[in-house]
């Protein structure tokens, strides 16, 4: 492999045009023209030997050597453009803080998102994804993402945010009708079922076993869930912070209070590196804070 050092400006309009998906929006990024842009990719093509795009003149399309050549230079890229931060004498971040979190957690974390951490750091703007998809961190350019459960992406970094409580709820009729103390019980119960990419997801139980529930409600987020479990139509294995409100008003009981269930992970996801900027430190130990009290719910 050449040696890429002298290549920064090529490196730079490579990785603005994968995540910006054009010449033009890239060039838009960069302050310059899309032929500027387009030469640039054009002579680090060159120096490192192969095809890192297929052009049309409809479509841009990564090659397969293009993807991998992204997936390891963009978080480098990253890393770089905040190692400022890393340095900086100044104590308060600034600059642009893009986000993303599943929408379930939207009314716990916002409120004090869009207060006290917005009132702490005024230099900062805030932007915010609210979605259940796996979005792709570096491509979408966010720089961190929360994430309930086990951590899939890669080379990402994680940063263990809290162990967060799940509970199987149903509503009143549903529970009488249903007796489900014994784990084979509760595998015979019709469910609200969490479904992503075509699977669904297992009910997992303390002592290591695991059923995949049955059910004729299909969801791919946990406020569908919740409603179907409200309307009597399923039993739901959620996160207990999501129904705490249902459960103390009585709306949704639950069904296995005697049975111990597994806490699911919550975790902070970034591409920066071992160093990541002031602004996703700052970020990542207020939701850390924020986390303790969803554990406790």
């Amino acid at each position: 492999m050449p040696n890429l050092l002298g290549e920064a400006s090529g490196l730079m309009a490579f990785v603005r045009t994968v995540e910006a998906g054009s010449f033009s929006a890239a060039a838009r990024d960069l302050e310059t023209t899309p032929s500027a842009v387009s030469k640039s990719v054009s002579r680090l093509e060159r120096k490192i030997g192969t095809r890192l795009f297929l052009r049309t003149t409809r479509a841009l399309t990564l090659t397969q050597d293009g993807q991998a050549f992204f997936e390891r230079v963009a978080p480098l890229l990253k890393e770089l453009d905040a190692s400022d931060e890393a340095i900086a004498s100044r104590s308060a971040p600034s600059g642009r803080l893009r986000v993303s979190m599943p929408g379930e957690f939207a009314p716990m974390l916002l409120p004090g998102l869009f207060t006290r951490f917005a009132a702490a750091y005024p230099d900062l703007h805030l932007d915010v994804g609210l979605t259940d998809r796996f979005v792709d961190l570096v491509r979408e350019d966010y720089d961190v993402v929360l994430r309930a459960g086990a951590p899939t992406q890669g080379d990402l970094m994680v940063r263990p945010l809290a162990e967060l409580p799940m509970v199987i709820v149903a509503s009143k009729p549903f529970a009488n009708t249903w007796d489900a103390q014994a784990s084979e019980d509760l595998a015979r119960l019709p469910f609200a079922r969490y479904v992503s990419n075509g699977v669904v997801a297992p009910v997992r139980l303390a002592d290591g076993t695991s059923f995949v529930p049955a059910g004729r409600v299909d969801c791919d987020s946990g406020f569908a869930m919740i409603q179907a479990a409200m309307s009597g139509l399923g039993a739901a294995y959620l996160l207990r912070c999501l129904v705490a409100a249902e459960l103390e008003t009585g709306a949704l009981v639950d069904l296995a209070p005697q049975r111990e269930l597994p806490r699911l992970p919550f975790n902070a996801l970034h591409a920066y590196g071992r160093t990541p900027p002031l602004r996703v430190r700052l970020f990542c130990d207020f939701v850390a804070s924020e986390a303790k009290r969803l554990a406790t719910m």
